[in-house]
């Protein structure tokens, strides 16, 4: 309880004023803030993969309430905005969060995924169409995400990249340089990623 009063209130009060006021020791107090940090980040450790297990169960699609409600039901008591904190520093969202507000026929006003590859999977030529996913690997101690990017044409991997989150910068970004450094991509070429393509 001392050292937690002292470090409530260290910017009120130097520590070594209040440590010498209280009589205990600063090297007793700062062995203390250690060993309390280190809780908080292997508690905070253990929370991500909880997240993430929750996460890929439901197969990507659950959101911060989500996993909340889930975590809450196993006795796992964390609020939804820390939750909500964690997924976006791992770079993970729902995917049903995403909106894509494409159209495609301007005599109407709703949304459309523009699907321009249309499952038309078989190429005549190289880089006429790419495609890219992302996969996650269990490992100790949480999850690595691997990308990948195919060419439709022989359906060899020419691209990749592994990842400890899913950020774009972290993913599609790097394995999409990668492909376009082993193989030159056509003008007009399909880059076809989560049933979302751009030419």
């Amino acid at each position: 309880m001392i050292y937690q009063f002292i470090r409530s209130n260290d910017k009120i009060w130097s520590i070594e004023v209040m440590c010498n006021v209280l009589k205990v020791s600063r090297s007793g107090y700062y062995r203390w803030i250690k060993g309390s940090q280190s809780r908080r980040a292997v508690k905070r450790k253990s929370i991500c993969k909880e997240i993430q297990i929750e996460y890929f169960q439901a197969k990507c699609r659950y959101g911060s309430i989500r996993i909340t409600k889930e975590l809450n039901k196993r006795n796992v008591k964390i609020s939804r905005t820390t939750i909500a904190h964690y997924m976006k520093e791992m770079g993970i969202q729902s995917k049903l969060s995403k909106k894509y507000k494409i159209t495609t026929d301007s005599n109407h006003s709703e949304p459309v995924a523009n699907n321009i590859l249309n499952r038309s999977f078989e190429m005549d030529v190289p880089s006429k169409a790419w495609v890219s996913d992302i996969t996650y690997i269990q490992v100790v101690g949480g999850f690595l995400y691997l990308t990948s990017v195919i060419d439709l044409f022989d359906r060899k991997i020419i691209g990749w990249s592994v990842s400890e989150n899913m950020a774009s910068e972290s993913t599609v970004i790097p394995a999409f340089n990668m492909a376009a450094s082993n193989r030159k991509p056509q003008t007009q070429m399909i880059f076809h990623s989560d049933r979302v393509a751009i030419c």
